[in-house]
């Protein structure tokens, strides 16, 4: 559902914690970065944090415009890619992967605006059909640190937006500069699937679904809003999710 004013609902699944003595609580707790929240707010949209209710699945789709996959501190399970072997870095929450790749599936069948960003961009590349690289530095030897040694509300390297994609009709540029916090990168391009970015060691930074109105993974985290690009992506995000509250209020959809 949407008011008045066309204000786009953005659904973005919340982090979870089993809890324990030394964190915010002893038992189980959800949790979300503040600026994804406000990154949302500043382009226009009205958030709506979605705890890992699997009975309210068809509520959630029914009522979001858009849904923002955000990354965390876990990886998807590799078995969910088809590898036969995990890695002894990888670490999983079964549970918000399951949640997630539920309501990520839900919006691309009705063909909801989906941004995915870090780990979020990865479970996008799953869902897609696609399989990781389950440590960067392992396959990457020579490679740049993607986990960067600088805060995170920085940049740390160069990537390469490839023309005639989705990422660059928002940004406008052929290269920018990213932030950059993960060990897992897509793989591969599987059919459905176009890479848009690369770092300059290789490394996938980001994809989008040639199927679908607006579906876009980006390795990096721009709810850091380090650059005009970053600010461009949640805004071309959010107004996708306003075009497409506007043909479900006129059941174009």
């Amino acid at each position: 559902m949407v008011n008045d004013l066309m204000t786009p609902v953005i659904g973005i699944p919340l982090d979870s914690e089993t809890g324990g003595a030394d964190e915010y609580s002893k038992f189980p707790w959800y949790a979300l970065r503040h600026n994804y929240i406000t990154a949302v707010v500043k382009a226009g949209g009205l958030p709506l944090l979605l705890p890992h209710e699997m009975g309210l699945l068809d509520i959630y789709i029914d009522d979001i415009d858009g849904l923002l996959i955000a990354g965390g501190n876990f990886d998807v399970d590799p078995s969910m890619y088809g590898a036969i072997t995990t890695h002894d870095s990888v670490t999983t929450k079964a549970d918000r992967t399951q949640f997630e790749m539920a309501v990520l599936q839900g919006a691309m069948r009705h063909d909801i605006p989906v941004l995915g960003i870090c780990g979020g961009q990865q479970l996008l590349h799953v869902a897609l059909g696609g399989t990781l690289v389950q440590h960067v530095p392992e396959d990457f030897p020579d490679g740049l640190p993607h986990e960067q040694p600088n805060p995170r509300d920085e940049t740390s390297h160069d990537i390469e937006i490839y023309e005639d994609t989705l990422l660059y009709d928002i940004v406008g540029r052929t290269h920018i500069q990213v932030n950059s916090a993960h060990h897992q990168a897509a793989q591969n391009e599987p059919a459905g699937v176009k890479v848009n970015a690369r770092a300059p060691d290789g490394v996938i930074e980001g994809i989008e679904a040639i199927n679908m109105t607006f579906c876009l993974g980006v390795q990096w985290h721009p709810e850091f809003e380090i650059t005009q690009s970053d600010v461009r992506i949640f805004a071309a995000f959010v107004e996708a999710a306003r075009e497409y509250a506007f043909r479900r209020e006129n059941d174009y959809v």
